[in-house]
């Protein structure tokens, strides 16, 4: 008899459910639902950073899409053996004693502040600073030294420290908090004690400044010093954590009924989307795995002989076991990545949506036709133009800041520039500035390992940008002068999610091995252009004088 495992992997917009053969990683049915809530921008205000979502969003989403890889694959319910869930993060999740989510219980439905706080959501970089200069000079160890050095406005702790000062009511009716992830994982399981729940140790180890060095979570007497809530908070979150092939419980009746399951199906531990990415996409040592979407997250695996004691400066940490089990973790990123171009496309199409669209002059049939036209040629024509300009001509200088940065060095206050702009600039230059920016970021990214020791021999690339443009990945091939392989998964993470599934469920011995049987094949791979190669570090050379300039006068 065979056995199927669910893989479930919740992006930044929809949330994806794919069903795999375990014994080849042929995926059977695979579903996507989108976030209702969060299309329509509730509970978010871009001007100050905000973003919130609705737990109830995650929810009806796991229903929905589990229920319909279980009906399409018809496959017998008995021969689903295991789920695992990845998800963004950090994304914290505020949740009374009883293990409810805030958002869910009385009063507190539509308050931003008792939603899930998104990894994107930079409201906390006061926060974040000042766990920063505590860390460097309360006295003792230094917390943040497997983050790479520096806390982020992104993570746990600075979230919680925020929306716990901005909101006395959620403060007082918030019990724990945990991450998306756990939180996910933990609705599932029918043990519903929340002291013993097994945590992530990918969300933990990378975002809350676990490690074991200091057996768990940074001690009551560190956390006092930021705020005495997080000081209590800490005997109601966790000490142990649990990497992502082990079983976190079995599936409870509730949930077994509303899925189609049995209450038998395995549910392992939660981890990261970028983490279970590298894992659905065969990641091997000295391989950079980028998941390129919104943001990325950038993923090595090293062993512990080869890093030991060494804390690799400015990246997102290093964490035993929150990739492969038995391998040191390492995590990077951009904050924007696939935004950039989001937020160039959206400037540019004001005048289509407030004027155009709007117009008394066309039809409401003829605006809709031209808005289908429009959606289906706006980036392909840019890029088509951008790409034909040569690198002779003088094309602008951009910063992938429009975000923060995440690495290297986290700085969440920091703001994007463009430079070299002249009236013989148009639409496609900039959209060619803001393709190089944030193939620089990447490069900067790289570099920062390299110099910490790191060696990359090669770089994978998974997700939409990946796949879908050719131009981007060329560009980064030539601006890292290294060979990029893309994954031919639409799903890697969900695929990785499903991997780790299949080895909680004793189908494998371990995450290696599983990989190798279940991982994506690739489907195409870029080489550096020897005679693009210098044009880019000129390029390059600008890029890190405008970030140097812009670093150097932002309060």
């Amino acid at each position: 008899m065979k056995n199927y495992v669910i893989g479930l992997d919740y992006g930044s917009d929809s949330v994806r459910a794919v069903l795999i053969d375990t014994e080849n990683g042929q995926e059977l049915a695979s579903d996507v639902c989108h976030y209702k809530r969060w299309s329509n921008k509730e509970y978010c205000n871009a001007s100050i950073n905000q973003f919130r979502q609705h737990p109830l969003d995650h929810i009806e989403g796991l229903e929905s899409t589990i229920k319909a890889v279980v009906t399409a694959s018809k496959v017998a319910p008995s021969q689903i053996k295991s789920i695992c869930i990845d998800t963004t993060g950090s994304s914290p999740i505020p949740v009374t004693a009883d293990g409810t989510p805030l958002a869910l219980t009385k009063g507190f439905e539509h308050n931003p502040n008792a939603m899930m706080v998104l990894w994107k959501d930079h409201t906390a970089i006061n926060e974040a600073n000042e766990i920063n200069e505590l860390a460097a000079n309360w006295g003792g160890i230094d917390f943040t030294k497997y983050e790479g050095g520096i806390y982020s406005s992104e993570w746990f702790w600075a979230k919680v420290l925020h929306v716990t000062r901005e909101d006395e009511a959620v403060k007082k009716a918030t019990h724990t908090w945990m991450e998306h992830c756990d939180y996910m994982t933990y609705m599932l399981i029918d043990d519903k004690d929340l002291k013993s729940f097994k945590r992530s140790r990918c969300a933990a180890g990378h975002k809350a400044m676990w490690h074991e060095d200091w057996n768990g979570l940074p001690p009551v007497e560190f956390l006092e010093k930021l705020d005495p809530y997080l000081a209590q908070l800490r005997g109601d979150l966790y000490d142990a954590t649990y990497t992502s092939d082990v079983v976190a419980g079995t599936l409870n009746q509730e949930w077994a009924t509303k899925l189609g399951l049995t209450t038998d199906t395995i549910i392992a531990v939660g981890t990261f989307d970028a983490h279970s990415g590298a894992v659905g996409a065969k990641i091997d040592e000295n391989t950079l795995v980028r998941v390129m979407g919104t943001s990325t997250c950038d993923i090595l695996v090293s062993t512990k002989e080869i890093i030991g004691s060494k804390c690799v400066k400015g990246i997102c940490g290093q964490v035993d076991g929150s990739v492969i089990p038995g391998y040191i973790g390492l995590e990077a990123g951009q904050s924007a990545f696939g935004d950039v171009l989001a937020w160039f496309k959206e400037t540019l199409a004001w005048p289509l949506d407030n004027l155009v669209y709007t117009s008394n002059v066309l039809s409401a049939e003829q605006k809709a036709q031209l808005k289908i036209e429009v959606e289906s040629n706006f980036i392909k024509t840019l890029t088509e133009q951008a790409q034909a300009i040569p690198l002779s001509e003088s094309i602008p200088t951009a910063l992938d800041w429009v975000n923060g940065r995440r690495t290297p060095d986290a700085n969440q206050g920091l703001k994007s520039a463009i430079s070299n702009i002249s009236l013989g600039t148009k639409a496609p230059h900039l959209f060619k500035a803001l393709i190089n920016s944030i193939c620089f970021g990447s490069k900067k990214i790289v570099d920062r390992f390299e110099e910490e020791g790191v060696r990359i021999d090669s770089v994978i690339g998974i997700g939409g940008v990946a796949r879908k443009s050719p131009f981007i990945m060329q560009t980064l091939a030539n601006v890292l002068n290294k060979p990029i392989k893309v994954a031919a998964s639409d799903q890697a993470p969900a695929l990785g999610a499903a991997i780790y599934a299949a080895v909680a469920a004793g189908i494998y011995p371990n995450v290696i091995e599983a990989s190798k049987k279940m991982g994506s094949d690739f489907e195409s791979e870029y080489f550096p252009q020897a005679d693009q190669i210098e044009a880019y570090q000129e390029l390059m050379d600008s890029y890190s004088d405008l970030a140097q300039f812009i670093e150097s006068i932002t309060k």
